[in-house]
């Protein structure tokens, strides 16, 4: 299926919910392409992570200083868990893409 430039211009990124280990979900979408390049900027990979966080977890929506308390207070296998369902969502997680297109990450063939 060859898509029109007006179905590119409104496709949206993939949302979800991540699973932390209580059980307990919070609202997450994948990061977009100019996201990721601005994560990419990023010299810790604790402030990786931070931003990740921050931009992709959606409900509740919280900001970078709140993510970073979080880290500073909190449980590890929280922030684990959403940061890895965020990744895998946008397709950065490790082996993502395998199974698509070579070369191309985030899109399926149709």
């Amino acid at each position: 299926m060859t898509l029109t430039r007006e179905e590119i211009l409104a496709r949206k990124t993939g949302r979800g919910k991540a699973v932390l280990p209580d059980g307990s979900t919070v609202g997450i979408r994948a990061l977009t392409r100019d996201e990721c390049l601005e994560m990419q900027e990023l010299k810790t990979i604790a402030a990786k992570d931070t931003f990740i966080i921050a931009t992709g977890m959606t409900d509740p929506q919280l900001s970078v200083d709140d993510v970073a308390a979080w880290a500073a207070a909190g449980d590890a296998g929280d922030l684990v868990a959403v940061s890895q369902a965020i990744s895998e969502l946008s397709g950065l997680s490790e082996g993502a893409g395998k199974s698509r297109v070579p070369g191309v990450r985030g899109r399926s063939r149709s």
